[in-house]
């Protein structure tokens, strides 16, 4: 097992964590929730668990953690493709978001566990983190997309909302879970093609529609 040093600053302690969300991360790509376990996320790293427990707690916070990453670099991505002024009609809009979202559906699988598994095993602190994250990105929204399209700022929320529980239910649609893709198999059933951004683009075109004013 390697050599275990703790962290004595805070920067210390958030390279500590850098450390294991890429864990998680690496195993998140090649097996599904339930096989992590922190006893696989202390292995990988070459810790102990109890050293894994100077950071964490449940793997929930780890989760968590991960998604509060994926939902800053998917709201980022956005604002830097929406900037102010930049005059785009509402289907090239659906279709810059599409690929937004094509290109962060991690953030959206990560959705899918969020409010049934994720947040039921963390602390309120590290809960109230992420939800305060979430409403400033919101809110930056809500100041950004009524500049670039004729929306009310309350029906930004709204539309946010929609797309992404769109996207959560339809990301795992796509997901090739091999257990699936083996039961489907066992009744002899094909597995739809599905494109992820084709459906996207078009959901999304349909709730900018529904949500403007």
């Amino acid at each position: 097992m390697a050599e275990f040093i703790r962290a004595r600053s805070a920067e210390q302690k958030e390279q500590r964590l850098d450390q294991i969300k890429d864990a998680v991360r690496r195993q998140f790509a090649t097996r599904p929730y339930h096989e992590i376990t922190l006893t696989t996320i202390a292995d990988e790293l070459g810790w102990s668990r109890a050293n894994l427990y100077k950071y964490v707690c449940t793997k929930e916070e780890v989760f968590l953690l991960l998604t509060a990453d994926e939902l800053d670099a998917y709201f980022d991505a956005l604002l830097a493709a929406l900037p102010e002024g930049c005059g785009l009609a509402p289907d090239v809009i659906a279709e810059v978001w599409a690929g937004i979202a094509n290109a962060h559906q991690e953030y959206f699988r990560l959705g899918d566990l969020l409010s049934t598994i994720i947040e039921t095993n963390v602390s309120v602190e590290r809960l109230a983190d992420f939800k305060r994250a979430y409403y400033d990105r919101v809110a930056d929204m809500r100041e950004r997309l009524p500049q670039i399209i004729d929306m009310a700022p309350e029906r930004v929320e709204p539309l946010l909302l929609a797309i992404y529980y769109h996207a959560v239910g339809f990301v795992s649609a796509c997901w090739k879970n091999p257990l699936v893709a083996e039961a489907l198999e066992t009744i002899g059933h094909e597995r739809p093609q599905l494109d992820f951004r084709a459906e996207m683009r078009d959901f999304i075109g349909m709730c900018l529609a529904h949500y403007a004013r």
